[in-house]
C-alpha cells in the first residue's frame, strides 16, 4: 500500500509542483504582506496588523472601485447573456452556414484583448473615431467616450460585451442542444406558440446554465484588467477604476503592497464566497431533468 502511495504521489508530482509554487506559495506570501506596511523597494518591512484592512475599508478610492465593479458587472453580464442567447437561437435550428456563423460570433473571444482593445480605442476616439462618425447619420452629437467620465465607463462595457457574447453563445447552444424535443411537442399539442414555449420550457430548461454565466461573468467582472488598462488606465477622474486596477495602482504606482494585497486577499474572498455559493446552489436548487 505504501508503494502504490509512493507511485501516485510521484506521478502527480509534475503537477503538484508547479501549483505549488507558481500558486499557493504566492498566494501565502501577498496574504503576510497584506499585514505589512513594504513598499515594494524597501527591504524592510513592519507588520502593521490590519490597519491595511480598516484602512482599505475606509478608503474613498476603494468604495468608488467597488461601486464600478458593480455597474461594469451590471452593465456587461445580462446584456452579454441576452445577446448571446439570441445568436444561438438560430444555431439550434442547424441553419446553413453555421460553422461560419459561429467562427465569425466568437472570433473576438480568442482575438488577444490588447489588440482588440487598441482597435477600439480607435473607434471611439472622439473627433475621428469610426463610431462616432456613424453616430452623426443619425443627427447625434460626437461625444467624448474614454475621454469623458459619464461615458468612459459606457464605452468599456460595450467593448466587453462585444467580447464575450460569442463565447456565451456557444454554452447557450450547448444548453439549446440539451432541451428534449418532446417538450416542444407536448407544448404545440397544447396550443402554445413559439413565444409561450420559448418563455415556459425554453428559458426554465437552460436556466442552469443561464445561473452559471452569471456566476462566472460576476466572477470576470471583478478580475476585468486589460480593457481598463489600454482604453482608459482607469480614468477619467476614477470613473473606470475596477477593484483589481486598484490593486495595481497601490502597487505599482503608489507602491502600497501591504494595501495593494489587503485589496487582493478581499478580491479573493469575494470570488471564492460566489464559486461555493454558485456549488452550493447547483447542488441544492438547480436540477438538470
Amino acid at each position: 500500500m505504501k508503494s502504490k502511495g509512493f507511485i501516485r504521489f510521484f506521478y502527480t508530482m509534475p503537477f503538484i509542483a508547479p501549483l505549488v509554487l507558481f500558486w499557493i506559495i504566492p498566494l501565502i506570501m501577498a496574504c503576510v504582506i497584506s499585514f505589512t506596511d513594504w513598499d515594494y523597494i524597501s527591504p524592510n518591512y513592519n507588520f502593521v496588523g490590519f490597519e491595511n484592512y480598516r484602512y482599505i475599508f475606509t478608503d474613498p478610492d476603494f468604495s468608488r472601485a467597488v461601486l464600478n465593479t458593480l455597474l461594469f458587472a451590471a452593465g456587461s453580464i445580462f446584456p452579454t447573456m441576452a445577446i448571446g442567447l439570441l445568436l444561438a437561437l438560430p444555431l439550434y435550428k442547424r441553419a446553413r452556414g453555421n460553422h461560419l456563423y459561429q467562427m465569425v460570433v466568437f472570433s473576438p473571444w480568442i482575438t488577444p484583448t490588447v489588440a482588440v482593445a487598441l482597435v477600439w480605442s480607435w473607434i471611439f476616439e472622439p473627433e475621428r473615431g469610426l463610431l462616432n462618425h456613424f453616430l452623426s447619420f443619425f443627427g447625434i452629437a460626437p461625444l467624448q467616450w474614454l475621454k469623458s467620465s459619464e461615458t468612459a465607463m459606457l464605452a468599456v462595457v460595450i467593448f466587453t460585451i462585444w467580447k464575450s457574447v460569442g463565447w456565451t453563445m456557444l454554452f447557450y447552444l450547448g444548453a439549446l442542444e440539451r432541451v428534449p424535443e418532446s417538450a416542444y411537442e407536448a407544448a404545440t399539442l397544447d396550443g402554445c406558440n413559439s413565444v409561450q414555449r420559448f418563455f415556459h420550457i425554453t428559458l426554465p430548461l437552460i436556466s442552469p446554465t443561464s445561473f452559471f454565466l452569471i456566476i462566472v461573468n460576476l466572477i470576470s467582472s471583478i478580475q476585468v484588467y486589460d480593457q481598463i488598462q489600454i482604453m482608459t488606465q482607469g480614468g477619467p477622474g476614477g470613473s473606470t477604476t475596477t477593484l483589481l486596477y486598484l490593486y495595481y495602482k497601490k502597487a505599482f504606482q503608489n507602491y502600497s503592497m501591504g494595501e495593494a494585497n489587503a485589496v487582493a486577499m478581499i478580491i479573493l474572498v469575494i470570488i471564492v464566497g460566489l464559486s461555493a455559493l454558485s456549488t452550493w446552489i447547483s447542488k441544492n436548487h438547480v436540477h438538470y431533468e
